[in-house]
């Protein structure tokens, strides 16, 4: 995937959900709020970083893996449906921290060689992504925390939704010009 087309889905990834937020503040704010407990989601993304890591682990091509990435496919495919039968409690958020954690691998594999200095504001993006991955993961329910304190008023919402719009909106023009 090119730096170009990670950004323009990043940006827009990230952009459209902000204006169905700025227009119904009240339900974005609920359905923010319910998502740490979100069971279902909690599976859908803990399928999609086992899946995306076992693949990582596909990937590695360090010798002295070779005879144990049978091994470490299996251990790692029980490890994640382990999570999804033993740890529901904030399943989404675990989910979601790691996939934040393997979006930033992608992030930065992919802007690490751009000679644009404007690759730091992705590089920056995906380092607050490992920060909240690692955060989370270890206590989700500061993430609970902060939905709660984000979405406690209309005008945070708006705010928020405001601020990740034009977040989006940078990152998926760097997509379509300084990163072509």
């Amino acid at each position: 995937m090119t730096l170009s087309t990670l950004c323009i889905a990043l940006g827009l990834g990230v952009a459209v959900p902000q204006l169905y937020g700025l227009k119904n503040p009240a339900r974005f704010g609920k359905t923010l709020r319910e998502f740490p407990r979100n069971t279902a989601i909690g599976y859908v993304l803990m399928t999609i970083a086992t899946v995306w890591f076992l693949w990582h682990v596909r990937q590695e091509n360090i010798a002295d893996f070779t005879p144990f990435k049978p091994l470490m496919y299996g251990g790692f495919a029980l490890l994640g449906l382990g999570t999804c039968i033993f740890l529901k409690d904030f399943l989404a958020v675990r989910g979601l921290a790691l996939v934040l954690m393997l979006l930033a691998k992608l992030v930065l594999d992919a802007q690490r060689w751009h000679p644009s200095e404007w690759r730091w504001v992705l590089g920056v993006w995906a380092y607050a992504w490992i920060v909240a991955g690692i955060w989370f993961t270890i206590s989700p329910w500061r993430c609970r925390d902060i939905i709660e304190w984000k979405t406690a008023t209309e005008a945070r919402v708006k705010l928020g939704c405001a601020l990740r719009l034009a977040l989006g909106a940078l990152v998926a023009v760097l997509g379509v010009t300084v990163f072509r």
